[in-house]
C-alpha cells in the first residue's frame, strides 16, 4: 500500500457519523419572506433546501450525536478516546463546546478542544488531530464540524440567507504503524481578503464608573461579498489541490473522490472542471443541506460511506475554503 512506512506512526480513518435537524426549509419557504424563487436560487447555488436548528438543539447536541455515530461504526470502547476537537465557528460557550460533547460522550479520558477556522475548520481540525496522533501522544481521535449558522444569518437578506443551514459530522480517527492514510496536506490563510466573509462582534461602548470606559459586546449577522469569495473559490481551490498532487506524485486520474466544502455548485463544478474530474466524481449534497460551515465535508462523507459510494482504500481530494479567508487541502485514503 502506498505512504507505507514501517518506522512512522501513520493515521487510519475508521468511521463517520452526521446529524442534520429535523426542520426543513425550503427555497420556497424563503421565498414567503423575501423577493426570490426556487429557481432563482437553485440556478446560481444549485440549493433546494436546508435544515435549520430548532430552539432546543445547540451546537453541541448536534455534534454529540454526529461524535457518537461515528464511534458506533468503529465499535470503539469510549474510553479509549484520547481527543476530541470540535470544529466550529458557532459555539453555544464562547469558552468552548467541545468539553461540553466529551461529557455527553462520557469520554472520560480525552481532552477536548475547540477549534475555529470557519468552513476550513473541518479539515484544518482533522490535520491538527492527525499530528497529535502521529506524535504517539495519542491514539484515538473524533474530529467533529458542527455549526449552528442560522443563528447568524439575516433572515431579510436574500444574498446570504438563501445560503445556509445546520448541521454536524465527524470522522473517527486511529494512530497506526502499518501505514499512513493521510497522505499530504496543505493549509493557507489571507487576512488580506477577510473582509469578503465575516461575523463580526458589535462594540457597544458603555461605562463602569466615571472615569473607566468599556466595550460591550454582541455579534452581527454573516457578511458577505459573494463575488469576491467565488473569485476566491474557483482561483485558490484548484491551484492548492494542483500543488498538493505535485508534492505527493498523484493526479486527478488516481483519485476516486473529489469531495469540498458545500458552498456552491457552480464553485463545485469549476474546480472539478479546472482538475479534470468528471462530474461523478465530485460528491456533493448541497442540494439538500446547503453550507453548513464547518460541517459540510464530514456530513457529505459520511452519507457517502454509509450508501457505500466511498469504499475501502479509496483515494480522496478534499478541500476546505472561507472566511479567514482560509483555505486548505488533504489527500488521504478511506479506512
Amino acid at each position: 500500500m502506498e505512504g507505507t512506512n514501517l518506522n512512522q506512526i501513520g493515521v487510519s480513518f475508521k468511521g463517520s457519523g452526521s446529524y442534520v435537524p429535523n426542520q426543513i426549509l425550503t427555497n420556497q419557504d424563503i421565498s414567503k419572506r423575501v423577493d426570490t424563487s426556487d429557481e432563482w436560487i437553485k440556478s446560481r447555488t444549485g440549493i433546494s433546501e436546508r435544515r435549520i436548528s430548532g430552539i432546543e438543539e445547540d451546537v453541541s447536541q448536534m455534534g454529540y450525536k454526529a461524535a457518537l455515530a461515528a464511534i458506533n461504526m468503529t465499535k470503539w470502547d469510549i474510553n479509549t478516546i484520547d481527543l476530541i476537537i470540535l470544529a466550529t465557528s458557532t459555539p453555544h460557550d464562547l469558552f468552548g463546546s467541545a468539553p461540553s460533547i466529551q461529557e455527553r460522550l462520557g469520554a472520560k479520558n480525552a481532552v477536548a478542544f475547540d477549534l475555529t477556522a470557519a468552513c476550513s475548520g473541518f479539515l484544518f481540525a482533522v490535520i491538527t488531530a492527525s499530528q497529535f496522533l502521529k506524535t504517539g501522544s495519542y491514539k484515538r481521535a473524533i474530529v467533529i464540524g458542527s455549526d449552528q449558522i442560522s443563528s447568524y444569518i439575516d433572515w431579510n437578506d436574500r444574498r446570504s440567507c438563501i445560503l445556509f443551514g445546520d448541521g454536524a459530522g465527524a470522522i473517527a480517527i486511529e494512530a497506526t504503524l502499518k501505514y499512513d492514510n493521510l497522505i499530504g496536506f496543505d493549509m493557507r490563510t489571507d487576512g488580506q481578503r477577510g473582509c469578503f466573509l465575516n461575523l463580526p462582534s458589535q462594540i457597544n461602548e458603555d461605562v463602569i464608573t466615571e472615569n473607566i470606559n468599556y466595550s460591550s459586546s454582541s455579534f452581527s449577522s454573516i457578511q458577505m461579498n459573494g463575488q469576491e469569495v467565488y473569485k476566491f473559490a474557483v482561483k485558490e481551490v484548484p491551484l492548492i489541490i494542483e500543488n498538493l498532487f505535485k508534492k505527493t506524485n498523484y493526479s486527478s486520474e488516481k483519485i476516486d473522490w473529489l469531495l469540498l466544502h458545500q458552498a456552491n455548485q457552480r464553485i463545485l463544478d469549476s474546480v472539478g472542471d479546472r482538475l479534470n474530474f468528471s462530474r461523478g466524481k465530485i460528491l456533493s449534497n448541497l442540494s439538500d443541506y446547503g453550507n453548513t460551515s464547518a460541517a459540510t465535508i464530514p456530513l457529505v462523507l459520511d452519507e457517502a460511506v454509509r450508501n457505500k459510494k466511498i469504499k475501502q482504500n479509496d483515494i480522496i481530494a478534499t478541500s476546505g475554503f472561507g472566511a479567514g479567508l482560509s483555505w486548505g487541502a488533504a489527500l488521504f485514503r478511506w479506512g
